[in-house]
């Protein structure tokens, strides 16, 4: 966790996922989302109930809890005096302040759905601003934060332990766009008509995008994205095959293509021996049944 806070009104808010330089606090200041540089200094506070604690103490004599003295696992920095605390702590360790942080204003308008017209509020999911339908749970992503939406899913997913991935592992539903429903989407910000691509040539999900605006998907999209990415489907045997095509094929493709014309090769009847056409047609189909 990264903590900020205003040093107009001390509210707290974690920046852990957001990627603007600054922040607006809900008294109106501009908050700097970098937090100060760490401070070493001296633990007299426990970290889980902020009690007092001697020096030399290992638990709070108060809640018990383990008072903790490594410095490698001090990352959490306190937003008022700077001090390192453990990054589990509810209460500094130097000064004592509570940490209760706010969640983070997001700049933006409320958007009509492409499906069904509803209002759709701005907010965040894992610090991307965009807009969520709640009726038909269908996301709407502004500019280039739709790659930035799926790196987040998959760190997210690459950090997690493995009885987590176990336990929530992606849902791949491989389909097949040919047989799906064509339906065009108009972007909510220009009303224009959105162009439909199958990510990643492959995948079989279909996601609608504004060039000049955003991407929308659907409710089960950003879940099937993810599921086809952390399956291996990440589309570079594809582009391999594409770049640097395997002369054999081609060579094969080539003389396949020749056998086919000169089969199909419309032949000029000979009539000049007297038999006429009836005797010619006679003679290439025999020639043929051989």
């Amino acid at each position: 966790m990264r903590l900020v806070a205003c040093s107009n009104c001390h509210t707290q808010y974690d920046v852990s996922q957001i990627d603007a330089k600054t922040i607006p606090c809900r008294c109106g200041e501009s908050i700097d989302s970098e937090p100060p540089a760490a401070v070493d200094a001296a633990i007299s506070r426990c970290g889980s109930c902020g009690a007092a604690v001697p020096a030399d103490a290992t638990n709070c004599d108060y809640c018990d809890s383990p008072i903790v003295r490594d410095a490698d696992a001090l990352s959490l920095i306190c937003p008022e005096c700077f001090a390192r605390c453990a990054d589990d702590s509810r209460f500094c360790t130097a000064c004592g302040v509570s940490f209760h942080p706010q969640p983070v204003r997001i700049e933006g308008h409320e958007l009509p759905c492409p499906v069904c017209s509803a209002l759709m509020p701005p907010q965040a999911i894992a610090g991307v601003a965009l807009n969520e339908c709640r009726s038909c749970h269908g996301l709407w992503v502004p500019g280039s934060g739709f790659d930035t939406l799926v790196g987040r899913a998959i760190e997210a997913r690459q950090a997690a332990s493995e009885a987590e991935r176990l336990s929530n592992k992606p849902r791949v539903t491989g389909s097949n766009p040919a047989i799906q429903r064509v339906q065009y989407r108009n972007c909510p910000e220009c009303d224009g008509q959105m162009q439909r691509r199958n990510y990643r040539k492959r995948s079989g999900v279909i996601i609608d995008s504004c060039p000049a605006h955003g991407t929308w998907l659907d409710a089960d999209e950003l879940e099937r994205i993810a599921g086809f990415i952390l399956s291996g489907g990440n589309g570079v045997e594809v582009e391999r095959v594409r770049s640097d095509p395997d002369p054999n094929l081609e060579r094969d493709a080539a003389r396949a293509f020749a056998r086919i014309q000169a089969a199909h090769t419309p032949r000029r009847f000979d009539t000049s021996s007297g038999g006429g056409v009836v005797d010619s047609l006679f003679h290439l189909l025999t020639q043929i049944l051989r």
